[in-house]
């Protein structure tokens, strides 16, 4: 099993920024995500897949266009969305799921 399979298994939620180094609002997400992870603390965690990188795991998750930010909980996806999300509903997500 991938390190990738098992933080996305466990209890926590896992929020996953699916990018490109080449993606001009995957840059902007970046910083929006930093103001995240200091605000929700432990309840979630926040891992980055560079979709170039890991063209396999875009693949299974069927990621198209970038950024796509998934949260996981439990392997299973409870929420997916594609484009610039505002902290404000990225957050909302995590404490509906946390």
């Amino acid at each position: 099993m991938s390190k990738f399979q098992e933080l996305i298994k466990g209890d926590q939620p896992v929020l996953v920024d699916f990018h490109a180094t080449w993606c001009g609002p995957c840059k902007m997400m970046a910083p929006m995500l930093d103001e995240l992870k200091s605000e929700i603390g432990d309840k979630a965690r926040i891992i980055k897949v560079d979709v170039d990188k890991n063209q396999q795991a875009a693949a299974t998750y069927g990621v198209r266009g970038v950024p796509t930010l998934i949260l996981f909980k439990n392997g299973q996806i409870k929420w997916r969305q594609s484009g610039v999300v505002p902290v404000n509903q990225l957050r909302a997500v995590i404490d509906q799921n946390a």
